[in-house]
């Protein structure tokens, strides 16, 4: 295992915002390299997903965004935006009250700061 800086943190920080766990692993599964575009491209397409959230849409497609985009932020180590995905998921599909995407939004602007700013 290599060591680096996302190991020094064990688990999440930051109230369950990132866990660096999850960062270190897939840096050491996918390399360096891979790893920056792979974030660079997740990255863009939350930001095209929250702009397509943005605009009203039938509940199964609503659905349909947010358990994308749970498992993308799974695969990044983006636990907070992940659960609440899930949540925003749930709701999609039980009919419910609407999901919350400016919390949403927030969670994932200050998930991906920490991100670009991993501990050192």
């Amino acid at each position: 295992m290599l060591a680096s800086p996302w190991r020094h943190h064990l688990g999440m920080t930051d109230a369950g915002l990132i866990s660096w766990d999850r960062v270190a692993d897939l840096r050491s599964e996918i390399g360096e390299d891979d790893f920056a575009e792979v974030v660079a491209l997740f990255l863009s397409e939350v930001e095209e997903t929250l702009t397509r959230l943005s605009t009203p849409l039938p509940a199964p497609a609503l659905a349909d965004e947010f358990h994308a985009l749970r498992g993308c932020a799974l695969n990044l180590g983006m636990s907070a935006l992940a659960e609440h995905c899930s949540q925003a998921e749930g709701q999609a599909q039980s009919g419910g009250s609407p999901p919350d995407i400016a919390a949403i939004r927030d969670v994932f602007a200050r998930s991906r700061d920490h991100l670009r700013s991993p501990p050192g």
